[in-house]
């Protein structure tokens, strides 16, 4: 069984950031292998699929996704990954281009911890920063919490094997 909620724990921290906590039945092992190698088979909302360009899973590499929506709008997103531990943390941004050159219309960076918890189970903890509190608003309007919800909610259907 897997939760999803708001994860408002440590939102004093900054009024920029946007939190997401999931409690997954599976190993942080698991997910994480997940997170890497099938990431067209959960991410985005029910009704949209994502397509993977490029994913170069290291401190400074590149990755480009582009998410479809159902009436065909192609919603592309790269940016480069700033800190990747096996297992246990992916941190990447869209403030930046592959050649370091920042990016423009920069929206967040995104902070993913994979927490072991008793019984091989995990909690997945997401953080999304953004620059500025109306930035913070938009994602929210958005429907980042409903739309990381599902995709959540679908990784952890997956590590389950259901």
């Amino acid at each position: 069984m897997s939760q999803t909620s708001p994860d408002r724990s440590h939102e004093s921290e900054s009024d920029f950031d946007l939190r997401l906590a999931v409690e997954i039945d599976a190993p942080p092992e698991r997910v994480f292998e997940l997170w890497t190698t099938r990431l067209p088979d959960w991410w985005g909302p029910h009704g949209m699929t994502t397509r993977v360009v490029a994913m170069d899973l290291r401190a400074g590499g590149a990755f480009q996704t582009v998410m479809r929506t159902p009436d065909g709008t192609e919603i592309p997103t790269r940016g480069v990954f700033l800190e990747v531990v096996a297992n246990r943390r992916i941190v990447f941004t869209d403030a930046y281009e592959p050649s370091w050159k920042p990016a423009p219309g920069h929206f967040m960076t995104a902070v993913i911890d994979f927490v072991p918890l008793p019984g091989g189970r995990m909690l997945l903890a997401a953080c999304a920063r953004h620059k500025s509190a109306e930035d913070r608003a938009a994602h929210e309007q958005m429907g980042f919490h409903e739309g990381w919800g599902e995709s959540f909610a679908k990784l952890a259907a997956l590590a389950r094997g259901a």
